[in-house]
């Protein structure tokens, strides 16, 4: 397959327990090429069965002990706006999968503000946007991840971006509310598109036959407004690993197994 940044690879596994096997040995591979040399990493995450199931199978390799966390920075692609020790909350499932499991300085943990903070909805969105700006780039005000992490829903939304709603189409802002979202918890925060495609490389991972066709029209170019998924890019990769039910609606000549 072409080396081109700007096709979308297909990584296919057997079972969602393959696919986490598989995309944490890629990632750990990855953040260790990253780091090698002292660079710091910036990693987007995020929630959901698969999220979960990727973080831990990161923390059970022993190739997590190579890694030296102190250059490695969490963020989220997406936060529920629930106290902070909901279990609706993604930043306290990837704490239980991985971040508590690894030496990683609480200074490089990027949090959304929860509801119980004393933050509102709008003040939780601005402050997870001002700190993304005390890491920005000579291009944007946010970091480049290296890897942004991203979960496909069976209606072909990624973070909190749902299809036909105005949050898709936001360019001017890094993060921002979700209010009445069409999956609960009603109230989130969410980083934007741009955001996301400033992203060297962006992994979506997914799961199961009822997102064979959310997939689908994401490969096939479907309109980012409608199937979210499909505007997802990385400047250098972007990949969607996704187990055999999730991938029978796509073509052979799109998957490649080499990655």
């Amino acid at each position: 397959m072409s080396e081109s940044s700007a096709e979308k690879r297909v990584v296919v596994e057997a079972t969602p327990t393959a696919l986490a096997l598989r995309v944490a040995d890629r990632f750990l591979t990855r953040v260790r090429a990253r780091t090698r040399n002292g660079r710091l990493a910036h990693i987007a995450l995020t929630g959901g069965s698969m999220g979960g199931a990727v973080l831990r199978a990161v923390a059970d390799n022993p190739r997590a002990s190579e890694i030296d966390w102190s250059l490695v920075h969490f963020w989220w692609g997406d936060e529920r706006f629930v106290p902070r020790d909901d279990s609706d909350r993604n930043a306290l499932q990837s704490r239980h999968a991985l971040l508590d499991r690894i030496d990683v300085p609480a200074e490089n943990v990027h949090e959304v503000a929860a509801s119980d903070s004393g933050l509102s909805l709008d003040e939780a969105a601005a402050a997870y946007a001002a700190e993304l700006a005390r890491f920005g780039t000579d291009e944007h005000p946010w970091p480049s991840f290296a890897v942004c992490f991203l979960g496909v829903g069976p209606d072909g939304h990624i973070a909190s971006l749902f299809p036909d709603r105005d949050e898709v189409t936001v360019t001017d802002a890094a993060a921002l509310p979700v209010r009445d979202s069409p999956k609960p918890p009603p109230e989130r925060v969410t980083l934007t598109r741009p955001v996301i495609n400033s992203s060297k490389r962006v992994w979506l991972v997914l799961t199961g036959a009822d997102k064979a066709s959310a997939l689908g029209l994401a490969l096939a170019g479907a309109s980012y407004t409608s199937v979210p998924a499909a505007g997802a890019k990385g400047r250098k990769r972007t990949v969607y690993f996704v187990d055999e039910a999730a991938a029978s609606e796509v073509s052979p000549d799109l998957i490649d197994q080499a990655y």
